[in-house]
C-alpha cells in the first residue's frame, strides 16, 4: 500500500490496483496546493467518507463528478450528498458493514466524533462518525478518521490486525499525539507503523507529532510532506 498525504485529514490510498481517496478536502484546504488537484485526484477508483464535517465531504461529489468514483460512507451521509438523481454514485452502508472495491475489502468501524453537514437551517445530522479498515495485498490499514481514543480499539485491533493507521493528533477537534500514542501502545500492538494527520492545518491544531513520536517506540512515524514523497505501509 502507499499512502500519500494530501494535508489535514486527507489522504490517497494506491493499492491492489485502486486509488482511494479519504475524505478528499482540495478546495480551501490551507495546508493543500491548488495547482496540484488534478494530480491528486487522478486516476480515482473510490471515495471513502468517514464523517460530514466540512473539511471531510466539501469537496467529495465535485470529485465524484470529475473522477467517476464512486463514493463511500455512513449511509445517512451518503443519502445526503449522493442522492437519487444528483449525477453521483454512493454506497451507504454502517458498522461491521464490508464493501469491496476490486480486490480491496473496507469495513466500516466505529469512531469517537460527531457527524454534520451544513443544511440551510443549520447543521444536518449525518449519522455517525466511522473509520475504515481496508484490507488488500495482504495489509491492513486503519483509517481511523476524526477520533478520540476508544476501548473499541481493543477487539478491533485483535480482530482486523491493522499493520498502519492514519492518525489524527491535532487536539482540540480530536485527540492529541500524546492520547493517540497512549491508546495505540495499549489497544493497537499489531501497528508497526502510523501516518500522523488533522494536524498544521490551523494554528489552533498540533504543528508537529513529536508527542506521538515520543510515545510510540518502535513505531515507525510517517510523518509525509503534503503531495510529497508517499509512504510504503
Amino acid at each position: 500500500m502507499r499512502v500519500t498525504w494530501m494535508g489535514h485529514g486527507s489522504y490517497r490510498v494506491d493499492t491492489a490496483g485502486q486509488v482511494l481517496l479519504i475524505d478528499p478536502w482540495v478546495d480551501g484546504n490551507p495546508s493543500f496546493p491548488p495547482e496540484r488537484t488534478e494530480e491528486a485526484i487522478a486516476g480515482a477508483t473510490a471515495i471513502l467518507l468517514t464523517h460530514g464535517h466540512f473539511d471531510h465531504t466539501k469537496d467529495s461529489v465535485d470529485i465524484a463528478k470529475r473522477t467517476g468514483a464512486p463514493v463511500y460512507g455512513m449511509y445517512e451521509l451518503i443519502n445526503v450528498l449522493a442522492p437519487e438523481g444528483s449525477g453521483v454514485t454512493g454506497t451507504g452502508f454502517n458498522r461491521g458493514g464490508t464493501v469491496m472495491i476490486g480486490d480491496v475489502a473496507v469495513t466500516l468501524v466505529a469512531a469517537s466524533h460527531s457527524s454534520t453537514i451544513a443544511g440551510a437551517s443549520g447543521p444536518v445530522p449525518t449519522g455517525q462518525e466511522c473509520g475504515f479498515m481496508i484490507a488488500a495485498d495482504g495489509k491492513t490499514l486503519y483509517a481511523m478518521g476524526d477520533t478520540d481514543i476508544m476501548a473499541d480499539w481493543d477487539w478491533m485491533g485483535e480482530l482486523h490486525q491493522p499493520d498502519c493507521a492514519l492518525v489524527p493528533i491535532g487536539g482540540h477537534f480530536t485527540m492529541d499525539g500524546k492520547r493517540a500514542a497512549w491508546g495505540i501502545s495499549k489497544y493497537l500492538p499489531s501497528l508497526s507503523s502510523v501516518v500522523p494527520g488533522h494536524y498544521k492545518t490551523f494554528p489552533l491544531l498540533a504543528q508537529d507529532a513529536e508527542d506521538l513520536k515520543a510515545g510510540l517506540p518502535g513505531v515507525s512515524v510517517h510523518e509525509l510532506d503534503v503531495m510529497g514523497a508517499p509512504a510504503e505501509v
